[in-house]
């Protein structure tokens, strides 16, 4: 019988097995992805898109230490958009719309071209386990695959049901098969084995949609990208968004339906996601609302499909067509399939370390969906930290853990693994304690030394790092050197709407101003071109980088000592019989969570999921901190 004999095996072909799988490969081990169907890879199960509050931030902490989510995200972008531009800094999150089957074929062809990997498409139905340590993988068809380390990335196919209406199918998602076995097999190792439910919406013909009735929401003009190594190109093909809303005859379809609904009647027992809601658990969590937002988003270049954001639903096709049918632009809508809500199995993270390896067999690691997370983003940067761990542990060397002053991707694994899950999680800026510091424009400054360390990012990458901080350091240098007239500024002070000087002064103070952009300034002042940072490819991006680091100097150096002081708030004890439902100040989920959980101190309060920043002031205030 052929041997076959690996290093690492992932496990699963969607955002976190790939990035997994890529990462262990470049950083020198023989690694196999065992995938179900090798035309699927990373599909984009639900809405085609990258990014977003927070997950933009983790995409770009992907790229910066040597993950490829970034970088296909750019080849396959159709429309790009750079959230809260009106808020600070800490705020801003990137986010793309993606032609969906570029995105998966973009993502085949990184696989393809990474040396050591090697890919298998058939279903896994067993671990070979030598006694408590993993030793391989046991397929379908009975064939064994050896290896020192295996990663799981099931996402939604392990014992997968969808579910439209009363009508029930085993499923991973819509047209692939369920994966059944792994569950079984790890419940009787010891594992705690839940459930969970999520859903997507009904996918639209765009033929018969009427965009003239809706608002059109096109591409940024300032195009940007993901990749801190891709060029600023501009969407060779873009595509709009369109936004319409719901309306009380909407709502009294989808009411008529609710009898039908596997969410309501008991059918799926699957806790879903809190921050994404079918439109069914919408209208009734929020019955006082008679108007939710749709987005009407385009599938790719090359395709009439469109899927409809905010609109997910597990009711039946009937009630799901005639409550589309009453919306405006979509009276004469045609489906392509129903939207459908999936249960499947998850395992609670608290029985992984941090990183990701599980507690009760060696070399066993854990990633993504399985996981109770839910997003591409999440998915993939744990399929980016497993394969990491993965090849270091096998490798006899040091881990590497992320810490939440770090990275977003350090607070999702910290929160999963400290606090397990209750709900399918998403990352939001919110739950990061230290988000100035964590924005999406110095991910590069944070992470890709690290990658380069083990042999994730490359040399180009380092490089293109250092010529970026100089580039920096050299523009910061200029503007706090150099002294401008009034005679010379003034005339551009007065064209952004601010006031004019009266005298000689700092370039740098200048550009503390909200008004005054350093591209802008430096256009203006630097009219012998003296900078060499301008001849950088991105000096775009190091202007603002720069800008940010001028204008929010303070905030920065605030947020550092806070960092420090969170660090002391182990010893801050809060008694046990403190009434959390008195404290109106905090949000609604953080009570529900802090009367639940009963935290001994404020830090463990504070790393308690839903329960934010400002829930956390709130107790120290009340503590008399």
């Amino acid at each position: 019988m052929a041997k076959f004999i690996y290093d690492i095996i992932v496990v699963g072909g969607g955002h976190a097995g790939c990035e997994a799988a890529h990462a262990a490969a470049v950083m020198g081990a023989k690694t196999l992805l065992i995938t179900m169907d090798m035309t699927k890879l990373a599909q984009m199960s639900c809405n085609p898109a990258m990014g977003g509050i927070a997950k933009g931030q983790i995409i770009r902490e992907i790229d910066a230490m040597g993950g490829m989510s970034g970088i296909v995200t750019d080849r396959s972008m159709i429309q790009f958009r750079m959230l809260n531009k009106s808020k600070g800094p800490a705020m801003w999150s990137p986010r793309a719309q993606c032609d969906r089957q570029k995105f998966s074929v973009e993502w085949r062809k990184v696989l393809e071209g990474t040396k050591n990997l090697f890919i298998w498409q058939e279903q896994a139905v067993k671990l070979i386990l030598d006694g408590t340590r993993v030793g391989g993988v046991e397929t379908i068809l009975g064939t064994e695959f050896r290896s020192k380390a295996v990663i799981l990335t099931n996402g939604t196919f392990l014992n997968g049901m969808i579910h439209v209406g009363f009508n029930k199918i085993t499923g991973g998602r819509a047209g692939d098969q369920a994966s059944v076995g792994l569950s079984e097999q790890l419940r009787k190792s010891g594992f705690i084995v839940e459930r969970l439910k999520t859903g997507t919406s009904a996918r639209i013909d765009g033929r018969t949609i009427d965009f003239a009735r809706m608002t059109e929401q096109r591409s940024d003009n300032d195009i940007r990208k993901f990749s801190f190594m891709s060029e600023a190109l501009p969407i060779k093909e873009e595509r709009s968004c369109f936004i319409t809303h719901t309306n009380e005859k909407v709502h009294d379809e989808l009411r008529k339906g609710l009898k039908y609904s596997p969410l309501f009647t008991g059918r799926i027992k699957g806790r879903g996601p809190r921050y994404c809601p079918s439109i069914e658990d919408k209208i009734v969590t929020f019955s006082e609302k008679d108007s939710h937002q749709l987005f009407i988003e385009p599938e790719g270049t090359d395709t009439i499909e469109y899927y409809v954001n905010g609109f997910a639903s597990s009711l039946p096709l009937e009630y799901q067509l005639n409550a589309l049918r009453l919306v405006e632009g979509l009276e004469n809508v045609e489906i392509f399939r129903p939207g459908y809500a999936i249960e499947y199995d998850f395992f609670q993270p608290t029985q992984l370390r941090h990183t990701l390896e599980t507690k009760m067999i060696e070399n066993l690691f854990f990633a993504g969906q399985i996981n109770g997370t839910t997003g591409y983003e999440e998915a993939a940067a744990q399929g980016l930290m497993a394969g990491i761990n993965s090849v270091l542990k096998i490798k006899g060397q040091d881990s590497l853990v992320l810490g939440r002053e770090e990275s977003y991707i350090g607070v999702l694994i910290d929160d999963l693994v400290t606090k397990g899950v209750d709900e399918p999680y998403r990352m939001f800026t919110s739950r990061a304690e230290y988000r100035i510091l964590l924005r999406q424009d110095n991910a590069d400054e944070r992470l890709t030394e690290k990658g380069h360390n083990i042999g994730l990012a490359d040399d180009n990458r380092l490089l293109r790092l250092k010529e970026k901080r100089k580039s920096e350091k050299e523009i910061i240098r200029f503007l706090e050197q150099t002294s401008i007239n009034p005679a010379e500024i003034n005339d551009f002070l007065i064209s952004k709407e601010t006031s004019s000087v009266s005298q000689k002064v700092k370039a740098v103070t200048v550009a503390t101003r909200p008004q005054v952009s350093v591209k802008g300034l430096l256009n203006i002042i630097d009219k012998e071109k003296l900078l060499k940072a301008r001849s950088s490819g991105i000096f775009d991006e190091i202007c603002e980088s720069a800008e940010i680091k001028i204008k929010y100097e303070g905030y920065i150096q605030r947020e550092r000592l806070i960092a420090e002081k969170i660090k002391r708030l182990e010893k801050i004890s809060i008694p046990d019989d403190i009434n959390y439902s008195e404290l109106l100040s905090i949000s609604t989920e953080g009570r529900q969570k802090l009367s639940r959980i009963k935290p001994e101190n404020i830090g463990q309060a504070g790393r308690i999921s839903g329960v934010s920043p400002s829930d956390v002031n709130v107790l120290l205030m009340y503590l008399g901190r």
